[in-house]
């Protein structure tokens, strides 16, 4: 597949669907094809290849490769426990004695976010001895080995194992065991999702059809999402991914055998990885290839990875727009180039977001003028029930908090569509500006126009 081809498409696309930008790096072997940027920074500045970016989750895949160099050196097993080597780490279940290494980083160790919130924890950690240390309460939602929960905490536990066993701050063993070996000169591993990096700008929210540039809310992400990267640096890594953990130039960061482990497929479900995930095709899907990948999504960045191993192709996507629920523009983007890469029709793109986002906020608008209209007919309205039995009138009321009670079973009900994963008001705000704000707003203007006519209700009562 030519560059020419992969380059022209992905611009087209970008400048199609109204994504203010994204920076690609597309690899066959170990060669790369194309690294390139498109759109722009929120400072203004066009994105580039060299464009240092949020790469949210496929942290991971990095955090997993150095649990492995510690593997390959004889000083950590996999299917040992984690306590073996990492004594601090506890939990409040006697089943934590039983997680192993191999358990953090296919995400079974039976630690989730439904018995350990923690992105919504008030109590952020401020390094990975505290992370660790906040462990002691959590439970486990199964037990270990036995079922896939994704957690970021396995990776928080990971990094902290790294750290003590490597002998050095987990940032600086990133920097010299794994960035450094692999050309990697501009990747760095922060401790949280919203530190500041050199040359790094705020990404965006997507609402209304605008890009509103935001600063990414702050929560401990060390070894698990916190990690900031290039499109040249990306492509390295899918370099280093294809050639059996050689480096571009040719430097050995991690055995061959480390990586075929870390993309196979774990046994108790068959679709993760050690910091990868993998994807079958669906049946009768005969326009797929299986694929080795991982995701990343943050509040105002996101990303992805994947590995083609039957095409030899590696693509990574990097994005500065968070993960909006109504809007698929960012994995089209993938999906596209890899369709180009497996000789397949690409999609052409085409936002939907605008129409989703219009019809909320034509009902927004509608929301606000039928309050402003109940609360100054309030008076009228209650002159008319004068008299009515007050069950009746009760009953009337009832269906303006309809939208208070939605919002305030919003938080579990979006905890269970997801999975159960976890989050904070902000973090669903930014995901869904539109539809969250029409929420508020209608919760807020029909207790306000209930609120009136009880009042009205009374004064009607007294006269």
């Amino acid at each position: 597949m030519s560059a020419a081809r992969l380059d022209a498409f992905a611009e087209r696309y970008v400048e199609r669907t109204g994504l203010p930008g994204a920076t690609v790096a597309v690899t066959e072997g170990r060669e790369t094809v194309l690294t390139a940027g498109y759109g722009r920074t929120s400072d203004g500045a066009p994105l580039t290849a060299d464009s240092p970016m949020r790469i949210a989750s496929l942290s991971k895949s990095f955090t997993a490769l150095a649990v492995m160099q510690l593997v390959e050196a004889g000083r950590v097993e996999l299917d040992r426990p984690v306590q073996r080597y990492l004594p601090e780490f506890r939990v409040a279940d006697p089943r934590g004695g039983r997680i192993t290494v191999r358990h953090l980083l296919d995400q079974s160790s039976g630690m989730s976010d439904r018995t350990f919130p923690d992105a919504s924890r008030p109590d952020q950690p401020q390094s990975l001895k505290e992370a660790v240390a906040q462990l002691r309460t959590a439970g486990l939602s199964a037990d270990p080995g036995s079922e896939w929960n994704y957690h970021n905490p396995n990776y928080h536990v990971a990094a902290r194992l790294v750290e003590k066993v490597g002998g050095l701050p987990f940032g600086s063993y990133m920097r010299r065991e794994v960035f450094a070996p692999a050309g990697m000169d501009d990747t760095v591993a922060l401790e949280s999702s919203g530190a500041p990096s050199p040359g790094l700008a705020n990404g965006f929210v997507r609402a209304y059809g605008a890009d509103i540039a935001l600063p990414e809310p702050d929560h401990f992400s060390a070894g698990s999402g916190g990690m900031v990267s290039t499109a040249e640096d990306m492509a390295r890594w899918l370099v280093l991914q294809q050639s059996g953990g050689r480096s571009a130039t040719g430097e050995r960061v991690v055995s061959a055998a480390s990586v075929a482990e870390m993309h196979a497929p774990s046994s108790h479900d068959g679709r993760s990885a050690l910091g990868w995930m993998r994807r079958e095709p669906e049946e009768g899907d005969h326009a797929r290839l299986p694929q080795t990948w991982h995701g990343g999504a943050l509040s105002t960045y996101s990303s992805y990875q994947f590995l083609v191993p039957e095409t030899g192709y590696g693509v990574a996507v990097l994005l500065n727009t968070g993960i909006a629920l109504t809007e698929e523009d960012s994995a089209r983007l993938v999906d596209g180039l890899l369709a180009l890469t497996e000789g397949r029709t690409p999609p052409e793109g085409g936002s939907s977001l605008w129409k989703v986002d219009a019809v909320f906020g034509v009902l927004t608008a509608a929301t606000v003028a039928l309050g402003v209209c109940g609360v100054l007919r309030s008076g009228d309205w209650a002159r008319r029930r004068r008299g009515r039995p007050l069950w009746r009138t009760a009953g009337r009321l009832l269906a303006y908090l309809v939208p208070p009670g939605l919002l305030a079973v919003f938080q579990p009900a979006v905890d269970i569509l997801l999975g159960g994963r976890d989050g904070t008001w902000l973090q669903r705000f930014y995901a869904i500006p539109a539809e969250l704000s029409f929420l508020v707003l209608a919760s807020f203007v029909c207790l306000g126009v209930v609120a009136v006519r009880v009042t009205a209700l009374a004064r009607e009562k007294r006269r």
